[in-house]
């Protein structure tokens, strides 16, 4: 029944056209930090990449470790400080104050160490579910769904899920996505919605997928 799902939906296929598309060293910010994991680091260019482009949360982020790479570093930044350091990626503010929390959550419920399940890492308020997986995924090498707006509308748009949120199509992919899948698909599917497959009008006439794609919920493309 599995496999009839995936040859339906053309998961195979799909996956194996984009990983031609966008080759690896094309992927996010974080598919690169692979290389020589570091939970925190991850961790801290997770949150500070939320509403904001891969390029500039890479810029911050190396901005920011020159000063401070370790939860009791930035846990005793002044918060001014923090905020000038991280004022380019947007919401600055509101994200200080997390990166201070997350910080001190770490150092005084974890010893220094970031979590390495999803339960705990949840516990942290700031830390939502994608970011959990983010970590799960490219620090610690589990087999998890990262799944953000990108994944969630293509993922929609394909057919492959019928959901309302980010947490409800992680839930419904993780019953037809091949486990062999799981790690790449965000890198994929962030890629593929910059580039094509936009929250508005996106790119149809040029997409390397879209005589796969029944275009589900597109009103308006290109």
């Amino acid at each position: 029944m599995e496999k009839e799902i995936v040859k339906r939906r053309n998961i195979d296929k799909i996956i194996k056209i984009l990983s031609k598309h966008f080759h690896y060293t094309r992927r996010t910010t974080l598919n690169r930090m692979r290389k020589k994991p570091n939970p925190y680091k991850i961790l801290i260019s997770c949150l500070l990449s939320l509403r904001t482009k891969d390029a500039n949360t890479e810029s911050v982020s190396k901005k920011l470790f020159k000063v401070a790479s370790t939860p009791s570093e930035i846990a005793n930044m002044n918060i001014k400080k923090l905020e000038k350091l991280i004022y380019s990626s947007g919401h600055y503010k509101k994200k200080a104050r997390t990166l201070k929390h997350v910080s001190k959550e770490i150092l005084e419920r974890f010893g220094g160490k970031v979590p390495s399940n999803k339960e705990e890492l949840l516990s942290i308020k700031g830390i939502g579910p994608k970011t959990a997986n983010i970590v799960l995924c490219f620090a610690y090498d589990k087999c998890v769904l990262p799944v953000d707006v990108h994944v969630h509308v293509v993922s929609n748009r394909l057919g492959w899920v019928m959901t309302k949120t980010p947490e409800q199509t992680e839930k419904e992919l993780e019953k037809i996505l091949p486990k062999k899948y799981w790690k790449e698909i965000n890198g994929l599917f962030v890629l593929h919605g910059k580039e094509f497959c936009q929250s508005f009008s996106p790119l149809c006439t040029k997409c390397p997928i879209n005589s796969y794609c029944p275009r589900i919920g597109v009103k308006r493309s290109r």
